[in-house]
């Protein structure tokens, strides 16, 4: 329980020194995180059961071969690809965003510094480096939080055109 005390008041402090900024950070990490999971249990848990009705619906058809048997089977592909790339351009575009949040925490941070320097010259060191630690924080916080969704978010992008293959090549047969 110690432990936990202290490794949230550790992440409190963080937090502190890194601004506004790290927050904004933080809140765009959790819903970029909320969304893969989202989607990840998704593709693994709700969409095998969307394909086994698509792939039953279409074996039920005794025409698979017309013109408008293509059109429906290009239907059911279009709607599930639809509802497997939901949520993915929001992901990509919180991962484009985030280490533009860094990198605006770190403006804020060297103006601090330089707001400290207007003041008080060269002299206060600790002021100084307050601003310093702001942007260095924030830049690292961007970036971290960035790397950590862009591994999983082209996984979940590979698994999606996967499985529209999958279930272009399943409807096919006859």
């Amino acid at each position: 329980m110690e432990a936990l005390t202290h490794n949230l008041l550790s992440i409190e402090l963080l937090l502190e020194s890194g601004g506004m900024v790290l927050w904004a950070i933080l809140i765009a990490s959790v819903v970029m995180w909320t969304m893969i999971i989202e989607r990840y249990f998704f593709v693994y848990f709700i969409h095998p059961t969307h394909t086994k009705n698509a792939v039953a619906s279409w074996q039920q058809r005794s025409d698979r071969r017309s013109w408008n048997a293509q059109q429906i089977r290009q239907g059911m592909i279009a709607e599930s690809s639809a509802s497997l790339k939901q949520y993915l351009m929001y992901i990509r575009t919180l991962i484009a965003a985030l280490p533009m949040l860094g990198l605006l925490g770190t403006v804020d941070g060297m103006i601090q510094t330089f707001d400290v320097l207007t003041v008080f010259g060269t002299g206060n060191a600790r002021g100084m480096a307050g601003g310093i630690s702001v942007a260095l924080i924030t830049t690292m916080g961007g970036l971290l939080a960035a790397l950590s969704g862009m591994y999983f978010s082209t996984q979940l992008e590979q698994r999606v055109r996967r499985a529209e293959d999958t279930l272009a090549d399943v409807l096919r047969r006859d």
